[in-house]
């Protein structure tokens, strides 16, 4: 896991946040799927751009993790 990641049971239930901060992994990538530039949310979650870097990372290698099965027709 990237450094700047951090889960702890204390901060939002064990959710994965910006080391430093309460700011949910999940808030970062959403924000930027619903249109937010890197600097509205640098700015709207004061974290950096190696913060948003780390939260797309983390969440590419869950992707990654995961094993997906057709549904049938």
């Amino acid at each position: 896991m990237n450094e700047r990641i951090v889960i702890d049971p204390e901060i939002h239930h064990g959710k994965p946040v910006i080391r430093g901060t309460r700011v949910p992994v999940a808030i970062v990538v959403g924000s930027l799927a619903g249109g937010m530039s890197f600097e509205e949310v640098e700015r709207e979650y004061e974290i950096s751009v190696e913060d948003i870097r780390a939260a797309l990372q983390f969440a590419r290698e869950l992707i990654d993790q995961e094993q997906y099965h057709p549904l049938p027709a």
